[in-house]
């Protein structure tokens, strides 16, 4: 519920205070007025607040934030990362049979699906072969492992974990094998079944990585495991790494930034079918290209329904708004984590006559810096990672594979600020908005943050499955391992291990 403090101070003095006093008495008589004055304003304040209570989007009270509020993040305070094996954890083995792996997906679908290939191996008692990386999703990326990860790293820091070769050996590489497609969000039993293909089989063939294992309800080692194999491991390849260290310097440079992951592109509002402020001709163009994307199955989508349902991206516009209104100056420094924005410059606009200060990859490094990037979609969305999980605050537009890797690893490193915008209840504000039954201003503003206090990624324990959910349709409504993984990688020192249970 709202509830914006009230204020009921007056710029002009009282009249009581004018009085000239001369005796004693006078003065008796003064402070016997001030108390009685006093009690009286008290209660009449108490009124207030209890009528804005009540009806909240009736204040118009004065709205102030301090920069603690708008960019610290006090939340990290005792927690750890924790990854360490436990004394019950053994060391690997040797074997003489390999998993070979397909990754799918984007960058972050890809590195999750390669933590989760990682414990895989570990409970199948495999060698696991360097994972191939996808080719032919949207982005037609031609990178391989090592253009993307430090592989030597990858191999030598997972050397107690699990044994990790470059390739196959040369004898087994026209051997029969396995092609298995591994039922998602699996538990500890459904692999130590899968040991028996090793009867017949001395490689396996995963073709699809992504959300192999379950979120919850498996040993803490494994998952222990996941988190070296994600935020240890899976290291970026040195020159992404070192480009991604300039740039962050460079915003750094110029005091704090928000790191925005502003889901505007093409692919994205086709696939979910949101239209919100767009052309009829764009509109048309977006839903020609759902129907020929075959692996789209959803094709007929009601934009309005998307949009006020809350699983539309927030357009531009509405960021703009929306940070605006949380209390952030024109003069913030915001990094656009995207790929190229729909509509360009014409939705682009409105959030950068808010925040002039609006910097893309392609404007904070050179042509030459990029150069060796380009046509590198899983590159340069390693480069927007980097930045992003280094920001002083983090704002997704919308849920994805970023936005839940992102969060994740910047609650593993200390519960850094992540922003998560209510979709669902900022298009209610939003359309209140174009109807001209609310105004942007500090009612809007009070309303919004008071919207956000408990989405600024403070610690929590997962989310599990919704409510009604059944089978395995409630593991797909879990809340992600890798976008919270505490409390199996995140521990808390001891004398403020109360605060959390």
């Amino acid at each position: 519920m709202v509830n914006p403090r009230a204020s009921s101070s007056s710029s002009s003095p009282s009249p009581l205070l004018r009085f000239r006093i001369h005796t004693p008495s006078s003065i008796s008589q003064c402070v016997a007025l001030l108390l009685a004055f006093s009690t009286v304003l008290f209660f009449f304040s108490q009124r207030q607040i209890a009528e804005v209570d009540r009806n909240p989007l009736s204040s118009e009270e004065s709205f102030s934030v301090s920069k603690e509020q708008l960019w610290g993040s006090s939340f990290g305070y005792g927690y750890y990362p924790c990854v360490k094996s436990t004394s019950r954890y053994a060391a690997p083995q040797n074997w003489d049979r390999y998993l070979t792996v397909r990754s799918n997906g984007g960058l972050n679908q890809m590195r999750t699906g390669i933590a989760d290939m990682v414990a895989v191996a570990r409970l199948m008692n495999a060698t696991l072969v360097i994972p191939q990386l996808d080719k032919r999703s949207f982005w037609q990326d031609s990178s391989i492992f090592a253009d993307i990860f430090d592989e030597l790293h990858f191999i030598k820091s997972l050397q107690g974990d699990v044994r990790i070769v470059q390739e196959l050996p040369r004898e087994l590489e026209s051997a029969p094998r396995a092609r298995k497609h591994f039922t998602s969000w699996s538990g500890v039993s459904y692999y130590e079944e899968m040991v028996r293909l090793w009867k017949e089989y001395r490689v396996i063939h995963v073709p699809k990585s992504d959300s192999r294992l379950a979120n919850s309800g498996l040993p803490i080692d494994i998952q222990k495991l996941r988190c070296r194999a994600l935020y240890h491991a899976l290291r970026f390849a040195a020159p992404i790494e070192s480009l991604g260290k300039k740039l962050v310097e460079r915003l750094q440079s110029h005091g704090r930034y928000i790191a925005l992951h502003l889901r505007y592109e093409k692919d994205m509002l086709s696939f979910t079918g949101c239209t919100y402020g767009l052309s009829d001709m764009e509109a048309e163009e977006l839903r020609i290209m759902r129907e020929n994307t075959n692996h789209w199955k959803l094709k007929k989508i009601d934009s309005t329904e998307q949009r006020i349902g809350g699983y539309c991206p927030l357009t531009p516009k509405e960021v703009g708004i929306f940070l605006q209104a949380l209390g952030y100056p024109p003069s913030t420094w915001i990094y656009i984590a995207a790929g190229e924005i729909y509509g360009g410059d014409t939705y682009l606009a409105d959030l950068r006559s808010r925040f002039p200060n609006l910097v893309f990859k392609e404007t904070l490094a050179t042509t030459k810096e990029l150069q060796n990037f380009a046509s590198h979609a899983s590159q340069t969305a390693a480069l927007d990672y980097i930045i992003s999980v280094e920001s002083d605050v983090f704002v997704p537009s919308y849920t994805g594979n970023m936005a839940r890797a992102v969060e994740g690893h910047r609650r593993f490193l200390g519960h850094r600020k992540t922003i998560s915008p209510d979709r669902r209840g900022l298009v209610e504000l939003f359309d209140m908005i174009e109807r001209g039954e609310l105004k942007e201003g500090q009612r809007l503003s009070s309303l919004i943050t008071e919207m956000h206090k408990f989405r600024s990624g403070a610690p929590r324990k997962r989310y599990g499955s919704l409510p009604g959910s059944k089978g395995r349709a409630r593991l797909r409504t879990e809340e992600s391992f890798y976008e919270n993984p505490f409390p199996e990688c995140i521990c808390l020192s001891g004398k403020n291990s109360h605060m959390y249970r």
